[in-house]
């Protein structure tokens, strides 16, 4: 037996080699004009605004009346979050939110870092903009862009920057941060055409970068974050000079993968498998199915309906927060599930969690956030992009506690210059909201390889 797992993977190995083979190209996208109406003719406005979080008094006003004009309804007995956001603990929520909340704090909060906004093919893209105070004299930042996901925002790399461009550790690398909003999230202008996917955003923001005036940057995501940072390597190879991911989807189609899932269980040293790696992969099937019932429903809304449910929850801000509070309960740790109050506070602030909330709500934009789901999944799975493997330095961050597990052998077969693969102590699915310290550190580890720098 084991001789004839030796011989099908070898098998394996060399189809996986030829596919491989053919399919080591470049991505390519088009220029796309994602505005109002038809591309106007002549140049792109390419100009940079100063930006700053802002709201009325009219708009805060008419918060505190739907909070105040919410209708609750009774969570079951002893059901804790296993059947959504508990009711019982969305009041406390919604109490403090209503009472305790201080929006104009944490808007200083929000714009203690510059802010600013620029168009590109036809749409505001917003970003934060964090250069270091205190370069040490003969040094150069190294440029970092970190892109968010859902239903995050660029708020959760607000406990990281400073970690990045102010490092403690005189060895430690000095990096100038770039915190864009997807188009369609927070205070980025959502695509007015249909079609706007990972690869479209990847190219605005490869644009982005060299409108900041950078040849060279390294980039890093997790979440959606993670598949437009891998799209902007494939598309730009040679100006991402290095990939920093803590999400990490397999390769489509992959020989390795369907070999290691069949043959892993009993023979895992021979795949490079951990006992966290088999522990990940083979839960009996009753479990596997169920977790996934479980956990993927909102995938299946918004790659389908999104505008439906969306409404629902654009004109309730009560609505708004148990929705996107519950993942960062449940996917933060699944164990959170069994919790009355989903273990929110045990990771976050309640003030931190509003903050995003806020910018969803004050923004008006959820159902966007939702298309984004759509314009993906909406294409089938089999893209170009989903096959094509990517060659540029990349470090991958494992958090114990992420939705999706990929072991090391998953991850070079996608990731053909994989320069790290650490496993976290702790985490989940929010790395840099939950764990920043940790992300930290594994992001200045992996840049020093690339760059040849001392580690820690």
């Amino acid at each position: 037996m084991y001789l004839e797992v030796i011989v099908a993977l070898g098998l394996g190995l060399v189809v996986a080699l030829i596919f491989l083979k053919k399919r080591k190209t470049v991505l390519k996208v088009q220029d796309g004009w994602w505005g109002v109406g038809t591309c106007p003719q002549g140049p792109e406005d390419d100009s940079i605004r100063p930006f700053k979080v802002e709201t009325t008094p009219e708009e805060i006003e008419d918060l505190h009346r739907r909070l105040d004009q919410t209708r609750s309804f009774p969570s079951l007995e002893d059901s804790q979050f296993n059947y959504g956001f508990n009711s019982k603990y969305l009041e406390k929520v919604v109490s403090y939110w209503r009472k305790d909340f201080n929006w104009g704090k944490q808007l200083d909060k929000l714009n203690k870092y510059p802010h600013f906004k620029t168009k590109i093919e036809g749409i505001d893209i917003h970003y934060v903009h964090v250069k270091p105070k205190n370069l040490p004299e003969g040094t150069r930042a190294v440029p970092l862009m970190m892109v968010h996901g859902w239903p995050g925002s660029f708020y959760e790399f607000y406990g990281i920057i400073s970690l990045l461009t102010e490092p403690s550790n005189p060895d430690d690398i000095t990096f100038e941060v770039i915190c864009p909003s997807i188009p369609g999230y927070g205070f980025s202008e959502a695509s007015h055409k249909k079609g706007f996917d990972t690869v479209c955003a990847a190219h605005i923001f490869n644009k982005l970068m060299k409108r900041l005036g950078f040849t060279q940057y390294y980039v890093q995501g997790g979440d959606w974050g993670s598949m437009i940072t891998t799209n902007m390597a494939q598309l730009e190879p040679n100006a991402v000079k290095g990939l920093h991911i803590n999400f990490a989807p397999p390769a489509q189609g992959s020989v390795l993968m369907g070999l290691s899932l069949i043959f892993g269980r009993r023979f895992p040293k021979l795949f490079g498998f951990t006992e966290h790696d088999v522990k990940r992969l083979f839960p009996c099937m009753d479990k596997l199915v169920v977790d996934a019932l479980r956990e993927t429903g909102y995938m299946h809304i918004q790659a389908t309906k999104p505008d439906t449910a969306g409404r629902g929850l654009n004109d309730s801000p009560v609505g708004l927060a148990a929705y996107i509070l519950e993942k960062f309960s449940t996917w933060t740790d699944p164990e959170f599930r069994k919790l009355e109050d989903g273990g929110l506070e045990r990771k976050y602030s309640i003030d931190d969690l509003l903050t995003n909330v806020m910018i969803y709500w004050t923004s008006g934009c959820i159902i966007s956030s939702m298309r984004f789901y759509k314009e993906n999944f909406g294409k089938g799975l089999n893209q170009p992009h989903a096959k094509l493997p990517v060659h540029v330095p990349t470090g991958v961050a494992s958090f114990p506690n992420e939705l999706l597990h990929t072991p090391k052998l998953w991850v070079t077969d996608k990731y053909r210059n994989l320069k790290s693969y650490t496993p976290i102590a702790r985490g989940g699915h929010f790395a840099a909201m939950e764990e920043p310290q940790l992300l930290a550190e594994d992001v200045q580890n992996f840049v020093k390889i690339v760059e040849n720098r001392k580690r820690k």
